[in-house]
């Protein structure tokens, strides 16, 4: 079984160098290595296809250009995938030592590892930054689209159609991304958010509400993070405590991760910056059922009347 990986690097990024060294370290070396950068290719999914086009693999393995891969990961793909003949797609984990050292870098890379780590098994979504795709399966269905998290429509895309898609941890690169809480937010809000929620509403019937960030911890603590700030204005004590002793109990294993990697006084910061996060999320999820509603409103509004 042969493995083809392709990064697209179309903005000529400083991390690549890194990110190719990583890939010619990994054992066994892949079968074909192709990096996009043609700087006409505004679109990194775009750009990915473009990569598939000269593929030879049978497995087409996607890396993001800010990535350090394991020097594993291709064996564990390709095993996983001689393992299961079914099996169409597999992606993987950002490990628990990021590259960026700044609090807000931490946090991000961090609680990307930790739900990826704490959902393993079958998903309904993909993972471009480390993630891998049988070709034909990649070919039939058109590769990736125009959208701002092109990975995640196209692994409902897959999954709606039946494909097989596995979250396996083990397969983890190290995230390189220096990220800034401007960057944090927009990114949560408008470019993974709203236009997830959107998503979701499209493949309601298929794509499952409770993998990933999606699950019932999730919910529960976006609801706390919620009546954390409710309480504030309102200066209740109670409410305030139990909502933050509710998100503790719930997310102790990822605190306990921030501590473990950041000591105590950043991973504070830490938990501030994941009540952050639900509070964005709470309001993607918002923004995305009214952006999605006013779209259908907008293309009825527009069919002619016969």
């Amino acid at each position: 079984m042969r493995l083809t990986v392709i990064v697209p690097a179309t903005n000529r990024p400083e991390t690549l160098p890194r990110c190719l060294a990583a890939i010619a370290h990994a054992s066994p070396t892949a079968d074909q290595v192709i990096v996009v950068e043609d700087a006409s290719i505004r679109h990194p999914g775009l750009a990915r296809n473009a990569g598939a086009r000269q593929a030879v693999g049978d497995i087409l393995v996607f890396v993001d250009s800010d990535v350090t891969v394991h020097p594993d990961a291709f064996l564990r793909i390709r095993e996983a995938f001689d393992a299961d003949p079914n099996l169409v797609g597999l992606f993987g984990s950002y490990d628990d030592a990021p590259a960026a050292p700044g609090i807000v870098s931490v946090f991000r890379n961090l609680l990307h590892h930790h739900v990826h780590q704490n959902g393993a098994g079958l998903a309904s979504t993909f993972w471009a930054g480390l993630g891998a795709v049988r070709r034909h399966a990649f070919e039939s269905c058109g590769g990736f689209v125009e959208h701002p998290i092109e990975d995640i429509e196209l692994g409902m895309r897959l999954s709606q159609a039946g494909a097989r898609i596995l979250l396996d941890p083990t397969v983890q690169g190290t995230h390189l991304k220096d990220w800034s809480l401007y960057n944090m937010v927009r990114t949560d809000l408008f470019v993974r958010g709203i236009p997830w929620v959107g998503l979701l509403l499209k493949y309601r019937g298929s794509a499952s509400m409770s993998t990933l960030n999606l699950g019932w911890r999730h919910r529960l603590s976006a609801l706390a993070s919620v009546a954390l700030l409710v309480a504030v204005p309102l200066r209740n004590a109670w409410i305030a405590l139990g909502a933050l002793a509710l998100l503790v109990a719930l997310n102790f294993p990822f605190y306990r991760l921030l501590v473990r990697r950041q000591g105590l006084p950043r991973a504070v910061a830490g938990v501030a910056l994941h009540i952050l996060h639900h509070l964005v999320s709470v309001t993607a999820v918002i923004l995305g059922v009214m952006a999605y509603y006013l779209r259908r409103w907008k293309t009825r509004a527009r069919r002619p009347v016969i």
